[in-house]
């Protein structure tokens, strides 16, 4: 009897392990979808995150939909600070409505227990210890680019294009003169239009007056008779913009311009406040890009006091961040600069004299976090091609430490504790969807606090590599993306499609999740098509002269390239040569139409959506600054542009445009359509009614399922 019981346990539990196995093979052979996989999608599955992380002082608070936590940096140790349901109590006694979830708190003083949310046209300002409400202030529900000083409690907003500071207008300006918003189309690292003095009594804004730049139509067709929206669009070599900086003071309401003579032709940017207030620092620019100049203005004059620091470049010159001052010494600050060929980090006093170089070497700065006032440092995120990693640099040493934490290889990204003592480390990398960990800035000792599971694990999933090949001049080393149908048969041929952007400012690849990997390339390997993507010389990341190769002929150096990953990709055993597709968007739909026609013979079908096809319809800002003026580069602009090589069309070529596009646009692909009508070629076309420079929200799906499609029918 005991010899038969062992027999049938063994049996059973050799049946789990083949029903363990069966059931792991089935659920790895679910399929995904459109839906799965594109943002908008009824079923999107994305990878988990702790959402608004954020420091009170050196505590890290993790908000949820029903609870406020504390986290202690020191072990993880978490304390609920409060919940949703004690708060509602209070507000709802007092008739302010009901928090929905705890994701939009925020704790600006860190010696208080108090947050502040808005709920209903008002800001809250809630005792979490007491439980009771401290204040409230009513919004303008029309106010748009809020921007609140949490040491004065002074809120600058705009409604229309008019800037208003604690529901005082500050600005009365007519149609085409814009107040306290971003300027010049946000170039130049500019995101936003008001910037707050330390203490909060004082206001710095931009007011850009467009009345002088030409308008574009683009058309509402949803009205009974279509609506005209006229959009001012400066574009390349036309007039541009006149941009000036005031200064409001909310007590006197008082407010004046700073003297920068006739600001016609020049760009104004990374804007930073002196610690005591009576200056304000900003770079101003030339039109040509190549000639960038630090200057200081004194803030109750706003006379210009000095210029600090000067650059040029025979190609441009692209200032992107502001000056950050030392906490612990205000008369020295760090300036960034591509001068060496990667962006690196300088020091220098409030004299404009540099002291030292702080990093150096064939990597790149990506962002400065902040300062540990203790040590010294400054906290900084870096890398150069596939990894990004955080580091912390002494200034009286100018030494570099190497990389914080226990991974080198992924992308790491930091948010630094008040004190800079502590850096909230979000990690990902090829295998890793992401780890969040708490990381002691000068022990490097790290405590795990979030582990994301893969959202795909329960799913048929292509295989992703990522390698090198030599670019079209034979020396520069290029990275490659390849995603693969997992089980592959031997012998057999597959389509493969480059997915293509190419353009600067841009990186496709690198060591974060599936090595960035987009949810359609997945969905099309998983169909059976290879796809393939390659960051040309042009793109991020790797350097000035590695960007820059392009300057004045966009799309010719970078075609090159790609025409070279396109050959390694025939050179695999598994291609169909004969069955190789095209696609991307914005400047990868320019490189997508230029790759059609310049090359016409090796690909066999393209879809390019928002395609630029001749530089001179495209902004001032960015268009200049890589081609310079249509006067000035006739034959790189006559190169460059699309329309005249409309006849060597052969392939099946999609484009589709949004018809509110006022990034690229429409005039583009209209205009490509009548010289196709002229050459005899015939591409199809398509349109998003009511969307911009991209398609979102649900329409992204059918998106995706139109250039399917497309690929399916024609590769």
């Amino acid at each position: 009897m005991k010899t038969k019981n062992l027999i049938k346990k063994a049996f059973l539990s050799l049946l789990a392990l083949q029903l363990l196995g069966t059931t792991q093979i089935m659920g790895q052979t679910k399929e995904l979808t459109l839906e799965d996989l594109m943002p908008g999608g009824s079923t999107y599955r994305y990878v988990d995150n702790l959402y608004n992380l954020q420091w009170w002082g050196d505590f890290c608070i993790k908000p949820a939909i029903d609870k406020l936590t504390e986290i202690n940096p020191k072990n993880g140790k978490e304390t609920i600070l409060t919940t949703v349901d004690k708060i509602n109590s209070v507000l709802e006694s007092q008739k302010l409505g009901k928090l929905t979830s705890m994701y939009f708190v925020k704790l600006p003083w860190k010696n208080r227990t108090e947050i502040v949310f808005a709920l209903h046209n008002k800001q809250i300002v809630f005792d979490f210890k007491k439980n009771k409400v401290i204040s409230t202030t009513d919004f303008n529900k029309d106010r748009n680019n809020e921007d609140i000083n949490y040491n004065s409690n002074n809120i600058a907003y705009t409604i229309g294009n008019n800037l208003y500071v604690n529901n005082d207008a500050v600005t009365n300006e007519p149609e085409g003169i814009v107040c306290g918003q971003s300027v010049h189309r946000n170039e130049f690292g500019i995101s936003k239009g008001t910037f707050w003095s330390p203490s909060g009594k004082l206001l710095a804004f931009y007011r850009m007056d467009e009345t002088m730049v030409g308008q574009y139509p683009l058309v509402d067709t949803e009205a009974r008779e279509g609506k005209v929206q006229m959009i001012r669009y400066p574009m390349a070599g036309m007039t541009s913009h006149k941009v000036t900086i005031g200064i409001y003071n909310p007590d006197t309401k008082q407010t004046i311009y700073l003297k920068a003579g006739d600001p016609t032709d020049r760009y104004f940017t990374n804007i930073s406040w002196a610690p005591d207030e009576k200056s304000i620092y900003f770079i101003e620019l030339n039109r040509d890009q190549n000639h960038s100049k630090l200057c200081r203005y004194n803030a109750q004059t706003g006379e210009l006091e000095k210029v600090l620091i000067e650059e040029t470049n025979p190609k441009y010159v692209e200032p992107l961040y502001p000056i950050a001052f030392l906490p612990w010494d205000s008369n020295k600050f760090i300036y960034q600069s591509q001068r060496s060929g990667f962006n690196h980090l300088y020091l220098y006093n409030t004299d404009g004299k540099l002291l030292g170089q702080l990093t150096k070497g064939e990597w790149l700065v990506q962002s400065l976090l902040g300062f540990n006032n203790k040590t010294k440092s400054v906290i900084i995120e870096g890398g150069v091609a596939l990894n990004k990693n955080l580091y912390s640099v002494n200034i009286p040493s100018m030494k570099c430490s190497k990389a914080l934490g226990k991974t080198t290889d992924g992308v790491h990204n930091g948010l630094l504790s008040e004190s800079g003592q502590y850096i909230v480390d979000r990690y990902s990398s090829p295998k890793i969807p992401l780890k969040i960990d708490i990381l002691d800035a000068t022990t490097s000792k790290s405590t795990q606090i979030f582990k994301a599971e893969d959202p795909y694990q329960e799913y048929k999933m292509p295989d992703i590599s990522v390698g090198t090949i030599k670019a079209a001049d034979g020396v520069t080393d290029l990275y490659y993306r390849i995603v693969k149908p997992k089980d592959m048969q031997p012998g057999k041929k597959y389509p493969a499609i480059v997915y293509v952007y190419g353009g600067p400012h841009a990186q496709m690849i690198n060591n974060s999740w599936q090595n960035d990997t987009r949810g359609w390339d997945i969905y099309m390997a998983n169909k059976g098509y290879i796809v393939f993507t390659l960051d040309n010389r042009g793109s991020e990341n790797r350097g000035f002269d590695f960007e820059s190769v392009t300057f004045r002929h966009l799309g010719i150096e970078e075609c090159k390239d790609q025409v070279k990953g396109v050959e390694f990709l025939k050179s695999l055993p598994y291609i169909d040569g004969n069955r190789i597709g095209v696609h991307g968007w914005s400047f990868g739909g320019h490189m997508t139409i230029g790759l059609m026609l310049r090359y016409p013979d090796l690909f066999k079908v393209g879809v390019a959506g928002g395609p630029v096809i001749d530089w001179k319809y495209y902004e001032i800002m960015y268009g200049e600054r890589y081609m310079d003026t249509p006067q000035t580069n006739p034959e790189g602009y006559k190169e460059c542009n699309l329309k005249n090589y409309a006849g060597n069309l052969k392939g099946h070529l999609l484009i589709i445009h949004d018809d509110h596009d006022d990034t690229c646009v429409p005039q583009h692909s209209i205009t490509f359509l009548k010289a196709c009508i002229n050459a005899g070629t015939y591409p199809d076309f398509f349109t998003y009614p009511g969307h911009k420079h991209n398609v979102i929200g649900k329409d992204r799906v059918h998106l995706y399922e139109k250039i399917t499609r497309y690929f399916v029918d024609y590769l």
